[in-house]
């Protein structure tokens, strides 16, 4: 299973990327997390369905000093791409 994240709030600044990642491969997902340039985080997460719902449930909270407002969600499919979770250079635009 993959599936995208848009996460909106005060996601950027407090650790958002990098307890995702950790979470992430705490459930042996694959995918990336990435700023965006309009303030949200994207998190594409691919993986064991059960492993992407857990995931599903902490991005609606995120780290300790994240506040959520609102997490946009969309099935990928079940194709793998990624390797490992990651933190890709750059925002997305």
């Amino acid at each position: 299973m993959r599936t995208r994240f848009v996460v909106r709030g005060l996601v950027q600044g407090v650790n958002f990327r990098t307890a995702t990642v950790s979470e992430a491969t705490r459930r042996r997902l694959t995918g990336r997390v990435r700023n965006r340039e309009d303030g949200a985080v994207e998190v594409v997460a691919e993986g064991d369905p059960a492993a992407v719902e857990a995931l599903a449930q902490w991005v609606r909270r995120g780290p300790r000093l994240a506040e959520v407002s609102g997490v946009e969600r969309t099935d990928l499919g079940s194709a793998s791409r990624y390797r490992d979770f990651t933190i890709p250079d750059g925002p997305i635009v």
